[in-house]
């Protein structure tokens, strides 16, 4: 079992964010540090500027694990797709790097199912017991899936075929912008994304996390679903705290099994 107050890494397009995480109250429990991503995203790029991250909580480390969010797949420790970072990435075994690199326990997770995991445990979703699905709308969107409070990874239904294309290249907070679209002009492709979605899981609660989630009464009231939606409440503070529950939840269950 770990002790202290776990780091969690948050791996975004422009900046890399770090802090320690109180577990019992889902709060940082030092000042969150960020530092911007490197212009060329390369995994030794990326590490260098996350070692830089565990060196200025050092003090606080102790034993606890470290948890690391990447905008990908990450499976056992290797990340499997790069739709939005430097196509380097794909196959990279961050975890072994970053381990050799740190020389501290490891665990990288998919940025989407880091932020579910936040508000699942601390926010907007916090003691659903249902099927929830949070989607992080920006650059592109990001899915998590919860069923009764266990976290199926990598779900990726930001690529949802829907009218023919990849949902996230039209619904995506980034196409909003690229395009210029009015809040109600996105209403109208983010009705048919969550649709699809609802139509294929039907969950009990969906989730709208991103940096847009800020503006949710301009958007979320025109949709017209049977699920009900809500904004996510941690809001950048997401993806850090359950990166963090998720490698101390890691770590421990690599203890059971090695005990």
């Amino acid at each position: 079992m770990s002790t202290g107050n776990p780091l969690g890494i948050d791996v975004g397009g422009s900046g890399i964010k770090g802090a320690p995480v109180d577990l019992d109250l889902g709060e940082f429990s030092a000042k969150r540090l960020r530092i911007d991503t490197p212009e060329v995203s390369t995994p030794e790029a990326v590490c260098d500027v996350i070692a830089q991250v565990v060196d200025h909580f050092d003090d606080v480390r102790s034993d606890s694990p470290i948890g690391v969010t990447i905008p990908g797949v990450v499976q056992h420790g290797v990340v499997k797709t790069a739709a939005n970072i430097d196509k380097s990435w794909i196959g990279c075994e961050i975890e072994t790097l970053l381990e050799d690199r740190l020389q501290h326990d490891v665990v990288v997770v998919n940025d989407a199912d880091a932020a579910g995991v936040g508000e699942l445990h601390y926010g907007a979703a916090k003691g659903h017991t249902g099927l929830v699905i949070l989607t992080t709308l920006g650059t592109g969107i990001g899915t998590a899936i919860f069923n009764r409070g266990v976290l199926v990874p990598n779900s990726e239904l930001g690529h949802l075929q829907v009218n023919g294309v990849d949902a996230e290249t039209v619904a995506a907070s980034s196409a909003k912008t690229r395009e210029g679209l009015s809040y109600p002009e996105w209403a109208e492709r983010l009705q048919d994304y969550y649709r699809a979605l609802e139509d294929l899981l039907w969950p009990d609660l969906i989730v709208v996390g991103g940096g847009v989630s800020k503006d949710h009464e301009e958007f979320l009231p025109l949709l017209d679903l049977r699920t009900p939606i809500i904004p996510a409440t941690l809001k950048n503070k997401a993806g850090i705290i359950g990166a963090a529950v998720l490698a101390t939840s890691v770590q421990n269950e690599r203890g059971r099994h090695t005990t």
